[in-house]
């Protein structure tokens, strides 16, 4: 078997990071593979250029890039966590009366990836498949949240990356940063006529073995809202909190408060 040493301790590079609960400088990187400086710069140099990594100038440190949580969700595509995932979200859904979805990041965006419907579902824009902006929607929130500053920083570089749908919803960075505060303080995301005209959604996120947000459960209802309202449905958000919690010990995963 050909040993390709440039591939291996470019994989170990990106294991460090990933195992980081924010950006590293690269002499941490170095010190932590028995790697020289100078190895490491170009390892690290080579990864941004294909998305992998992302440099942080002001900080001097590196973290993970945008490709790497594309690559993350392109794995959670395949069916381990779909099949996990259907008979949870179709009991939600018959519980709630409300249609409940997983979705993942994918960029700065939120794929759905499953829906499920109860025996008498309402229309929705957000079906299996359907890519939105992840700030938008309770199930982006929720994900966001749980993501490294940084790490959200690069996901929305600039004032175009915050589309708008219905007119509501964070429309700087600064914003998003209040709302995903405000997801960490209450425990779970909601939005109000972000993504469609009186419709509102509750979401949770589902975290893998590191504690890291992996994908969120949501359900998505019909309510009729003026600008102004701030009603954040407790009850609701319990039922998706468990089956959240439900698919977190079903793929292996710890919520964040289990690791401290």
């Amino acid at each position: 078997m050909t040993d390709v040493p440039a591939l291996r301790r470019g994989l170990a590079v990106l294991r460090v990071l990933a195992t980081r609960p924010g950006p590293i400088s690269a002499g941490a990187i170095a010190r932590e593979l028995g790697l020289p400086r100078s190895t490491t710069y170009h390892l690290l140099a080579e990864l941004a250029a294909a998305g992998f990594v992302v440099h942080l100038p002001a900080e001097r440190r590196y973290g993970l890039g945008i490709a790497a949580f594309e690559l993350g969700s392109a794995y959670l595509r395949h069916d381990p966590l779909e099949r996990l995932a259907t008979p949870l979200l179709h009991k939600l859904a018959d519980r709630v009366g409300h249609p409940a979805q997983l979705g993942v990041l994918h960029g700065n965006e939120l794929l759905y990836l499953v829906k499920e419907r109860p025996p008498a579902p309402e229309t929705l824009v957000t079906d299996v498949g359907v890519r939105l902006p992840a700030h938008l929607p309770a199930s982006g929130q929720a994900l966001l949240a749980h993501l490294p500053h940084t790490h959200v920083r690069a996901l929305y570089p600039r004032a175009a990356a915050f589309v708008s749908r219905t007119g509501r919803g964070p429309a700087t960075l600064a914003a998003l940063r209040r709302s995903l505060a405000a997801v960490r303080s209450r425990g779970w995301a909601v939005e109000d006529g972000h993504v469609t005209p009186d419709f509102a959604s509750v979401a949770h996120a589902v975290f893998d073995h590191n504690g890291s947000p992996l994908a969120s459960v949501a359900v998505t209802f019909r309510h009729v809202c003026p600008a102004g309202c701030a009603e954040t449905w407790p009850e609701l958000a319990h039922e998706v909190r468990t089956t959240a919690d439900t698919l977190t010990r079903r793929v292996g995963g710890r919520n964040p408060g289990q690791l401290r």
